[in-house]
């Protein structure tokens, strides 16, 4: 049912003829990390709010058009509401739980980011929390840079920017790929919760894939649809 119920979504979006509908309501909200939570500890920030958001919140919000109940089920397996239940990495956790497809395949050459997450250890260095969580290893499929042309699509995308995890494993105590994700809208716009400029904002996606490049740890894009 959820399935079903993103799906529409989209595709209304998509007959409206313009780029301004997804997350629209949104734009020049301010940008907060991890603005939502449990409403409990470890994390005591409310389940849904409509004042700030980061890149993720803002995607899944978005997504869920501001319904708690929807955005209870794509931020929780199963929609059950525990924080060691959150879909915490978008790589393990986000796509397989909301039956999301890569379809990055259809609009260039990609290569493969495989990614380990060890919740287990991030669990323990971010959060003192003991958990038994064995690693995860999975490949993401994804558009290097020197392959990116210009995209054109009829239908918004969920757009995810890949790293080479350089440096996270002792940040954070696991690997990571996903660094950033925001909406890629027809007519080559980006929709997303910038931390740099600190608001949800459209920007030029081609005028921001070029910043991304400057920095040799950036691998790349995945274009993520739903079933």
């Amino acid at each position: 049912m959820m399935r079903n119920k993103l799906f529409i979504l989209l595709f209304l979006c998509a007959c409206s003829g313009t780029h301004d509908y997804i997350g629209k309501e949104y734009l020049n909200k301010p940008y907060v990390f991890s603005p939502l939570g449990e409403e409990k500890a470890p994390d005591e920030d409310p389940l849904i709010r409509f004042d700030a958001f980061d890149c993720t919140t803002f995607v899944e919000t978005a997504l869920a058009n501001g319904d708690v109940k929807k955005l209870n089920r794509i931020r929780y397996k199963n929609g059950e509401i525990d924080f060691l239940n959150r879909n915490h990495f978008i790589e393990t956790d986000w796509l397989n739980n909301n039956n999301l497809e890569n379809v990055s395949r259809l609009y260039a050459p990609v290569s493969i980011r495989r990614v380990t997450i060890n919740k287990k250890s991030w669990l323990k260095k971010l959060y003192s929390i003991d958990a038994d969580f064995k690693k995860q290893t999975v490949d993401i499929e994804y558009i290097p840079y020197k392959n990116l042309s210009k995209i054109d699509i009829q239908t918004p995308l969920i757009v995810l920017f890949i790293h080479d995890g350089n440096g996270f494993n002792k940040k954070i105590g696991t690997d990571l790929a996903v660094v950033h994700m925001g909406f890629l809208l027809p007519g080559n716009v980006l929709r997303h919760a910038s931390w740099k400029h600190k608001r949800v904002m459209d920007t030029d996606f081609d005028a921001y894939v070029d910043k991304r490049k400057e920095n040799k740890h950036n691998l790349g894009i995945a274009l993520v649809k739903i079933k």
